[in-house]
């Protein structure tokens, strides 16, 4: 456009550069928006509308529209229009407008994405936030992860022909909030899918992301040498350039990176994560009532991070598991040096995300004064953890740096009580610069400055009525009454005549009035520039305090599942390869925490690879059965991230896999049915098993007819329970009675039912796992409880003797009750029969259908 302003074109060529993000273009106090941008926010932000142009005389369609936030206040502004999905670009003035030549210098000093966001008000404090790229070659599957809020990064790649559905799984493991793509190796659909199901950001690879050469050198640059498959190195390096892009930084603080392959964890799909209510409720989305809630009492963020990140990833190595078990009991057994670390780490505050503030250049002084105080309970931790012998306790000691020449330096440089803002002054300490102190000192004793060079001058001149004073216009200046000019000495320097004397001035004072009039510029930008050596100096440290903080978070971690083992009765697994799964008293975790008061009845369990293969569970609904077959994959999970669990005790061998297949549901948009879901994710079970896998299946085959049912669910259990073809321990409940037969023909299937109380007509559920097949169902007495009208329980107790007898050829409606509905048969004659039979539906026209129903009902 020929006639916009030169603010504006520089505007429109900045936008250019990011034309997919709402640029907030700093003017002065404001991020301003303009054009779209500003028709955006304004609606997203509910902010006046207002435009540019209006003195020129346009019209309302000419004029530029614009809106704006407080730069102070812009964070709560940017993660709402994050959260809305959105990207929004910083765009800074890169010099001092007062000093600026011209047009004031901007540029975009960061892009803010879902998988970006470092600023805590925007994030979830006991929750990574991850960035994923995915690189989908023939050859395998690379992934990698970074959350840069906290400098983690993960790698790893699947492979093989399940190599799809281990890239979903590994998605789901880590939740990323934004994810960036390419390959030729999986379908656009496959991303979809993934969309659908975890509601992450789809970004697809822009061209030459993925250049091999390219990406080779950025992970070297960034990690070191470290060998990785080719499509690893490739999603990695298009991730870490997409991340650099959009920080406009070289993210120092992300150089560590765990490479790992899958043999390592255990593998959980989203499934399995979600029936088993392992971080969020099945419902209601939420943290309380999942075994995350049971399991986080940590009292740090980064303990909570690691925490979820243990859960997320099972070990499968014993000799880990032992190790962190060993480091719990230890605690465990200390009580009173348990809990004073537990109020030691209460003091630490967030080290890994302040230290990435910190780097990427997101932090103000408040959060460097959050890094000194979070590390004074450092040594101290460190003192507590020296006074236990466990091996992994041993190693956390031994990596928590105290961080005591940091802490100094910022105690010694930052205000105790520092202003939000960085430009505007206070920001340093008295005694850490002797200019900022003589700057200061020239704002706050301007007067007594001026005091004294009068009361100097009078001394040297002899001139007894001499006054040093100032105005806007002249600024400072000495006036000598007209009766007393003759004693002014040549360096004085006349400035203004008045009607009874003159106005001087002086070298020195010259230079004072300069001093003065700039010295609140001069020491804000002094102190701004200390502030950012100081930020500089501390990102340079910041693998140091990476390291403390996974040391305080293991600390953390290991310290909640000591507590959590004495308050709640948890008892020490013993872990190991055998294949066996032996708890006596076992508890679910969550649901003895929801109805704390309450008793909760344990049960035993035993699987293994020859007499205990499968289990059969039968029993009416509501007596429990759901709940045990998840204690038990609960259990197992639990002593597999390393924690104490809910039993008498427990002998868990390692499983390489928790499957389950529990409750019923459709996936519309799919155009997949109830019976058609449920048969999928069987046979996903069926695919990926091994004999080292706990599968959890309840009610296989209930969405189709009785017989058809039953077979699918006798096929599954014959082939989980073959250990030529599977063989994987397996907790099948079911209602199809007529399976509990599988017993006396399969080797290693075993009969369970709820034990069950009956009273009359009503039930009383003993929630006791017990050998043997369940005698009924007790369906039309769990209907009851659940609150049915008594006619219908009346009506469907009689059509349950009548099918159970086998009377009326088979059919209920022969033995109807009179207030039952009447059937057409039994009203009329044989000559309503013929009458019907006699018609050809498939040719009626509309009116001939409503004579012969009037004939009909005439008949009647």
């Amino acid at each position: 456009m020929s006639d916009q302003t030169p603010m504006m074109k520089q505007y429109r060529q900045i936008h250019a550069q990011t034309p997919d993000c709402l640029l907030f273009f700093r003017l002065g106090d404001f991020y301003e928006m303009f054009d779209e941008d500003a028709r955006i926010a304004s609606k997203e932000l509910d902010l006046a509308l207002t435009t540019r142009d209006r003195a020129e005389g346009k019209s309302d369609e000419e004029r530029t529209p614009m809106c704006g936030v407080p730069f102070h206040s812009a964070e709560s502004y940017i993660a709402r229009l994050v959260s809305r999905g959105y990207k929004v670009a910083i765009c800074e003035q890169m010099e001092d407008p007062a000093l600026a030549k011209g047009l004031v210098k901007r540029d975009v000093i960061r892009v803010v994405t879902p998988g970006t966001v470092v600023e805590s008000s925007m994030l979830e404090e006991g929750v990574n936030n991850y960035y994923a790229g995915v690189y989908a070659a023939l050859g395998g599957v690379g992934l990698a992860f970074i959350d840069i809020s906290t400098g983690e990064a993960y790698a790893t790649i699947c492979t093989g022909a399940g190599a799809a559905e281990q890239t979903e799984n590994e998605l789901a493991r880590f939740h990323p909030r934004e994810l960036v793509y390419g390959g030729e190796a999986l379908e656009q659909s496959f991303y979809d899918a993934v969309y659908a199901r975890l509601g992450c950001a789809l970004n697809p690879a822009q061209k030459g992301l993925f250049d091999p050469a390219v990406c080779a050198d950025t992970c070297l640059r960034q990690f070191g040498e470290q060998p990785l498959p080719p499509a690893v190195t490739l999603a990695l390096g298009g991730l870490v350039q997409t991340l650099q892009s959009l920080q406009r930084s070289d993210l120092s603080h992300v150089r560590r990176l765990e490479y790992y392959l899958s043999g390592r964890f255990m593998e959980l799909d989203l499934n399995a994560r979600r029936n088993l209510e392992l971080t969020q409720t099945l419902r209601g989305k939420e943290k309380r009532g999942s075994l995350l809630w049971v399991l986080d009492k940590t009292k740090t963020a980064m303990g909570s991070r690691m925490l979820r990140a243990w859960l997320d990833k099972p070990l499968l190595g014993p000799a880990e598991i032992r190790k962190r078990l060993s480091a719990v009991d230890a605690l465990k057994a200390a009580t009173i040096p348990r809990q004073e670390l537990l109020e030691a780490l209460r003091e630490v505050t967030d080290l890994e995300r302040v230290m990435a503030r910190i780097v990427t250049g997101a932090a103000n002084a408040r959060d460097l004064l959050s890094l000194s105080q979070g590390s004074r309970s450092l040594p101290r931790i460190k003192k507590l953890l020296a006074g236990f012998d466990a091996a992994f306790l041993r190693t956390i000691r031994d990596q928590l740096d105290e961080l005591s020449d940091l802490r100094e330096k910022i105690d010694r440089a930052i205000t105790e009580e520092p202003p939000f803002s960085l430009r505007e002054g206070g920001l340093i300490r008295k005694g850490y610069s002797e200019e900022v102190d003589r700057l200061r000192d020239v704002l706050s004793g301007g007067k007594g400055t001026l005091a004294a060079i009068e009361a100097q001058e009078k001394e040297k001149t002899g001139i007894r009525n001499l006054r040093v004073g100032y105005n806007r216009v002249f600024g400072y200046y000495i006036e000598v009454a007209k009766g007393q000019v003759d004693l002014v000495p040549d360096s004085y320097i006349r400035k203004q005549t008045l009607v009874n004397g003159e106005r001087y001035i002086t070298q020195e004072l010259k230079e004072l009035e300069q001093t003065i009039l700039t010295a609140k510029d001069r020491v804000n930008a002094l102190e701004y520039e200390l502030f950012t050596e100081l930020r500089t100096f501390l990102a340079g440290n910041a693998a140091r305090v990476q390291q403390s903080a996974r040391a305080v978070a293991a600390a953390d971690v290991l310290s909640c599942f000591a507590e959590l083992a004495v308050r709640n009765n948890y008892c020490r697994p013993e872990v190991d390869l055998s294949g066996e799964i032996e708890i006596t008293d076992g508890r679910h975790p969550v649901v003895e925490q929801v109805l704390k008061g309450t008793l909760f009845v344990p049960n035993d369990t035993r699987l293994n690879g020859s007499t205990h293969r499968v289990c059969i569970i039968t029993g009416p609904n509501m007596a429990g059965k759901s709940t045990y077959m998840r204690q038990v994959a609960l259990i197992v999970l639990m002593a597999q991230i390393g924690c104490f669990v809910p039993a008498k005790s427990a002998h868990i061998g390692v499983v390489d896999r928790v499957f389950t297949r529990i409750g019923a549901s459709d996936d519309l948009t799919a155009g997949q049915s109830t019976f058609m879901v449920e048969m999928s994710e069987v046979a996903e079970i069926l695919r990926h098993a091994t004999p080292r896998s706990l599968l959890v299946l309840d009610e296989i085959g209930r969405g189709t007819s009785t017989f058809d049912g039953m077979a699918i669910a006798r096929a599954v259990l014959e082939y989980a329970a073959d250990v030529k073809r599977l063989g994987a321990k397996t907790l099948f409940a079911t209602h199809y009675h007529e399976l509990t037969d599988i017993e006396r023909e399969l080797e290693g299937v075993k009969n369970y039912n709820i034990a069950v109380k009956k009273r009359r007509d009503d039930v009383i559920f003993l929630r006791k796992i017990v050998p043997g097949a369940a005698d009924d169902s007790y369906g039309v007495e769990v209907a009851k409880l659940a609150g049915l009208p008594e006619r219908v329980i009346r009506r469907a107790r009689e059509l349950l003797e009548v099918l159970e007898s086998g009377a009326g050829g088979g059919s209920p409606q022969a033995q109807a009750v009179p207030d039952a509905q009447i059937s057409l048969m039994d009203l009329g004659s044989s000559a309503i029969r013929a009458k019907l039979e006699a018609i050809t539906v498939e040719t009626l026209t509309p009116i001939e259908a409503m004579n012969v129903l009037y004939e009909l009902k005439q008949m009647l």
